[in-house]
Order: C-alpha cells, then structure tokens, then sequence
C-alpha cells in the first residue's frame, strides 16, 4: 500500500471529527519513542479533544539505560568503544562518553553491530549493547560471528530491555493510570502482537500495535476509544502489513540461541524482574560483563531532572522544572532530552 495512503487528508478529517466526539477522559500511553516523535511531527495531539490525553512511556533505549552503564564505558582502559550515536551524550554520574572522547578515551559511533567486529580484528573493542527487542536480533547474530571468526578481542555490553515486562511493571505500580496503549510498531515485528496479550488478561487494559504513520495512529486511538465504549479490552494489530500474531520466529531463535533472560536495572523505573537480556554462559567469553568486572548499580546523581517520571508516564515532559530551562536539547540534564526518540526531545522539538 503507498504511504499516501495512510496521510489521506480526508480519511484523517474523518477520523478526527470522529474522535471530537469522545466526552470521557481518558489517558493513552504511546510506548514507543518514535510514536512520540510521529505524533509531535504530525501534530496529533493538537487534533485531539482534551477528554484523550496522549502520555510517552519508556520507548527510548539510551533513556532507560542506567547511568553505571556509562559509567563502567568510561573506566575502561585500553579498549575501543563502539555504540550507536544517541548513547555518546547521555549523562552519567561521571559525564558522558562524549566528554571521556575529549580526554582521550577511543568512542567510536557506528551504524551496525558487525562494524564493531571489523575494530576487533585491530584493537579490543566492546560494543554497547542498547536497545529492545527490535535491534537485540542483530547484535546476538553479531557475537554468532564473533564466535564462528574466533575473535577474542571482541565483548558485548548487554544492556538490552523488554517491552512487555515494563508494561507489566508499570501497571503494578500503584502511582501510574492508563486506559490504553498505542504499542510499538517495530519491536512488534520481532515479537509479534500475541506478547501484549497479558495487558487485557491480567489488567483489563487494551492495547493496539500502530504504525508511524498519521492514520495509523489515529485508527490506533479510534481503536481504543471503540474498546472502551464496548468494554472490550483486547489487542488489535493495525499494523498488520508489518506485524504478525507470533512475531519473527528466526529473530527470536538467535535471541534465544545466545541470550537469556534476566532481571534488569531501567534508568527511572528500577529494576525490573525479567525485562532484559544477559549473554548465555555458551557466549560468556564476549560478555563484557563478565570480562572486565561491570558492576551494574542503581545509583543516579541527583540534577533535579523528572526524567524518570516522565518515563512513567507521571508527568508530561513540561511539568519538569528544567525543561527549557537549564535542560535544552544542546545541553541536556537528562537522557530523555538526548535522544531523538526522547519525550523532553520531542516536547520541545514540536509541542512547546
């Protein structure tokens, strides 16, 4: 289908008009950090009646990546330091790894996992391992290689993060409400639609997996208005030209061929029991972890910034006292105004 189709002007009037008739309030989280960018570039939420309330969830990888992560980058010695851009400007306790590149220390951004594996074959190099279920396929077939080419000079971070765990946690906290979730679209391609399925069952709670697109996140909205009025909580897949039930069953065998789950620390949530993914004892010679002795800690420098309530989904990014204030996109406090998948980035690109 060509992707004017889903920017119909008409088809999204309809919609909307629709939508302009919901009285009861109601408060939908948008998990998913390039579903927050989507909605603040297409201006969604100004399309809205006050009665929905758009909230950002914890969509964004370096967002939720604690600060000994970045910590334990910065102590090592001697070795090169591959990571997807974003990471390089998220603060931790000691700085970031943009201001330890200053002073020496070798941080190289790539595009790919397998670049790194090209720097191993040079120096020792450890790649950071970010990111939810939709880049943890490529970065397990990274350390398959690794091991197939016999590169010991090569180590992995694991760092990753599980989307349905922290849905689960969230709605266990007593502090946090949601009537819906517009779910993610990409992750969903590797986990497929069925994984949300404890949101209707435990919760009473619908969910529908969206596109990026403006209609597909209006239908995705429509969608959990209808639930509502019918008492119906389920999941609804709207992208189904992308996503199926079951998801990628290859991507999930070479997940569960070289990793394993685990408890993990999430930057302003804590930890969460069985929400990330650790390196098998098979593989534990490219576990970086293991190698230099990271210890991975929930301690955060106090700054003042609301990041972590943000997250949440508590507040909304301009309730923080440092949005637009001391925390600005060229000098951010916290990670969620790092990213270009960060809800303070977003806020401030499109909705202030």
């Amino acid at each position: 289908m060509h992707l004017n189709n889903f920017r119909n002007p008409e088809l999204i009037k309809k919609i909307v008009t629709e939508l302009q008739g919901w009285k009861k309030p109601v408060k939908f989280m948008e998990v998913c950090g390039s579903h927050t960018m989507a909605i603040g570039h297409w201006g969604i939420r100004k399309l809205l009646p006050k009665s929905i309330s758009l909230i950002s969830g914890p969509g964004c990888p370096v967002c939720v990546t604690p600060s000994s992560v970045i910590d334990s980058l910065i102590d090592l010695k001697d070795v090169t330091i591959a990571t997807f851009g974003d990471l390089v400007r998220v603060p931790g306790n000691k700085g970031t790894l943009e201001q330890a590149r200053a002073k020496g220390l070798d941080v190289r951004m790539i595009y790919s996992p397998m670049e790194a594996l090209e720097m191993a074959k040079e120096k020792e190099t450890v790649f950071v391992g970010i990111g939810f279920e939709t880049t943890i396929p490529g970065i397990a077939y990274t350390i398959l290689e690794a091991s197939r080419q016999n590169l010991k000079n090569f180590s992995v971070l694991p760092a990753f993060k599980l989307v349905p765990p922290a849905l689960d946690a969230l709605l266990s906290a007593k502090d946090t409400n949601f009537d819906g979730f517009i779910l993610p679209g990409h992750v969903s391609v590797i986990i497929g639609a069925d994984a949300y399925n404890l949101l209707p069952e435990k919760f009473g709670i619908g969910g529908v997996v969206t596109g990026f697109e403006p209609l597909d996140i209006l239908i995705g909205i429509e969608k959990l208005t209808n639930q509502i009025k019918n008492n119906e909580p389920k999941i609804e897949n709207e992208y189904s030209r992308v996503v199926s039930s079951s998801g990628n069953l290859q991507a999930q065998k070479i997940i569960d061929k070289v990793l394993q789950v685990e408890d993990a620390l999430w930057r302003g949530l804590g930890w969460i029991p069985m929400s990330g993914l650790g390196i098998r004892k098979d593989f534990e010679e490219f576990d970086a972890i293991m190698k230099y002795g990271v210890e991975i800690t929930d301690t955060e420098k106090q700054t003042g910034c609301r990041c972590g309530d943000v997250l949440k989904g508590k507040i909304i990014p301009s309730e923080c006292p440092l949005f637009g204030k001391a925390c600005l996109p060229n000098n951010p406090i916290g990670p969620c105004m790092v990213s270009s998948e960060g809800s303070c980035a977003a806020y401030y690109k499109y909705e202030r």
